[in-house]
């Protein structure tokens, strides 16, 4: 992908987190016109290893996310929040996910963008209600594949990314200052290369 002086290809990684199934995981890049999949899929971990430990799933969650920060260095990680209508039990493992893929975020000093469900597929489907086989074809579209992602899990892991890239190109276009809540350690780098004096920054408790 081509990328000029004024333009610099931005690189996503979007999470799908599941409280029981796959989660989904793509990664986006975009030159601010065209934006093409480099990598995605989804984890599933076997139920025999579940029952084993109650952490092992996180575990695995986690050391995924780390393996494709570390492979593919994006500039920023964007994942789906939590849907409102979950129940209790679904919404906090799902809670748990999440926990590990923010965590593994703030470990590798990179940003996190939350977009609720509904938003994500009114700004890659075009409808908020969208199924899954919708957000596949659009995501397929978009991406310009030869295929439509499978699973489900990735397709919509792709979505997310998509979803942070375009509200990326409208927060460039209309010069809207990006808030984002960083970790110390990511307060650190940015103080370092701004040039100030990282004593100012705070530190981890």
């Amino acid at each position: 992908m081509p990328v000029s002086n004024s333009t610099r290809c931005i690189r996503v990684l979007g999470v799908d987190p599941a409280a029981a199934g796959p989660t989904g995981y793509g990664i986006v890049e975009s030159d601010g016109r065209n934006c093409r999949s480099l990598h995605y899929g989804a984890l599933k971990v076997a139920d025999k290893i579940r029952k084993e430990s109650a952490g092992a799933a996180l575990e695995a969650v986690h050391s995924l996310i780390c393996r494709l920060l570390r492979e593919f260095t994006p500039d920023a990680l964007a994942v789906e929040s939590i849907f409102s209508a979950l129940n209790v039990k679904t919404a906090l493992r799902l809670a748990e996910v999440r926990g590990v893929v923010l965590l593994a975020a703030a470990q590798h000093g990179i940003e996190v963008h939350s977009y609720a469900p509904r938003l994500i597929k009114a700004t890659v489907a075009g409808y908020g209600n969208a199924d899954k086989r919708q957000l596949q074809l659009m995501v397929r579209s978009v991406l310009q594949m030869s295929e439509i992602p499978e699973p489900a899990d990735a397709a919509d892991a792709l979505a997310v990314a998509l979803c942070h890239l375009r509200a990326e190109q409208f927060r460039r276009r209309f010069a809207i200052p990006l808030v984002v809540a960083r970790s110390p350690r990511a307060h650190r780098a940015a103080a370092l290369r701004a040039g100030s004096t990282p004593a100012a920054m705070p530190s981890p408790q």
